[in-house]
């Protein structure tokens, strides 16, 4: 999950700046970079796998505490929802930008400007689901400490 989110911070940072900086030019450069691969190539292994892994870290540790199975639940929830959110915006987003004349100018830095906005929502997101598995394994580490008192 980490990875994925200091990813999706990276596209923000340099390729969403890039993308943005001389339009059209900068689109038309886009274009022939992400000719064979481009980011989603990335997301498109690592977010199943995310997802994947989120789903077992809460069948694995559902009959501990109800508070870090919540953690999990809702780690694993957002997780599915931030796909969901990627392929409703950002598939249709990165469509226009590859597919939109060049000539479209105004259009084209729309679909930039509103991809890089969005983009730090989806980080924010990740972030999010990020923290709330790290509180889910303090609670497990909290639970394991108490086992060992007791014993």
């Amino acid at each position: 999950m980490a990875g994925v989110l200091f990813v999706n911070i990276y596209n923000s940072i340099v390729d969403a700046v890039s993308w943005g900086s001389n339009i059209p030019a900068s689109i038309d450069v886009m274009r022939h970079y992400y000719n064979v691969a481009n980011p989603g190539t990335f997301f498109r292994y690592f977010s199943p796998a995310n997802q994947l892994l989120a789903l077992l870290v809460l069948i694995i540790f559902w009959k501990s505490s109800k508070k870090v199975r919540y953690f999990f639940a809702a780690a694993f929830l957002l997780s599915v929802m931030t796909d969901v959110f990627t392929f409703s915006y950002f598939y249709p987003a990165n469509n226009l930008m590859m597919t939109l004349p060049l000539s479209n100018v105004t259009k084209l830095s729309s679909v930039v400007h509103g991809w890089q906005i969005m983009n730090w929502l989806r980080s924010f997101i990740i972030a999010v689901e990020l923290s709330l598995f790290f509180l889910g394994l303090n609670g497990l580490f909290k639970l394991d400490t108490k086992n060992i008192s007791a014993m």
